[in-house]
């Protein structure tokens, strides 16, 4: 039996943290309406893929530990501002996509780096990390038998919850843009948009006090 308390409170909360926008809903918005729809849904799936792996460090107390050192904190606090700011700057600096981008094949747009570069600003985000081992306990009995494996099914289902709204962000996002004349300029000017954000994002982290 898990030692799970409160489920309908998790499920309310973690519904609504799901659909606050952020960095990630910006990433995946990005490239759906630059790439397409399946560019969209890989970038998704890249995130939903980070995010698993900071449930499973905070399942085995890596994430408790890192967050017990601050030199280690620091240094992955410094190079996931490093890796944002990063992709921030190629996002402004991009040409603007061809008219018919959302048409051409997600092969030809290297799916795997799509979903490595995706993975990568959620899994070196600190934050994450601070707030699994935050909102997740909350719902976990503290003297259950079966703690870990609570943590993980509640991580998980978090995990799954987001992945396939930002899926249907995707979606939506290809389509909505696709489907308005002056595409390429929205794509254009989400791309910048979405980019600046990165880049203050970025400077937020590594600016921030302990």
């Amino acid at each position: 039996m898990l030692d799970v308390h409160h489920f309908a409170l998790f499920a309310g909360a973690a519904l609504l943290l799901n659909l606050t926008p952020g960095p990630d809903t910006l990433y995946v918005v990005s490239h759906a309406t630059a790439r397409g729809a399946r560019a969209g849904a890989i970038a998704a799936l890249g995130i939903g893929a980070g995010c698993l792996l900071h449930i499973l460090a905070a399942t085995l107390g890596l994430s408790a530990l890192l967050l017990a050192s601050a030199t280690a904190f620091a240094l992955l606090r410094y190079a996931g501002a490093a890796y944002l700011i990063w992709v921030g700057v190629n996002l402004l600096r991009a040409p603007p996509p061809p008219a018919a981008a959302a048409n051409l094949p997600v092969v030809a747009r290297e799916p795997a780096r799509i979903f490595v570069g995706a993975a990568l600003t959620n899994a070196l985000n600190p934050k994450v990390a601070l707030f699994f081992l935050a909102f997740l306990p909350q719902f976990v009995a503290a003297d259950g038998a079966h703690r870990a494996a609570s943590f993980l099914l509640l991580g998980c289902l978090f995990d799954v919850g987001g992945t396939l709204w930002l899926l249907l962000v995707a979606w939506l996002a290809a389509h909505a843009v696709g489907r308005r004349a002056g595409g390429a300029a929205v794509t254009r000017w989400l791309g910048r948009c979405t980019g600046a954000a990165f880049v203050a994002l970025g400077l937020r982290l590594a600016l921030a006090r302990d």
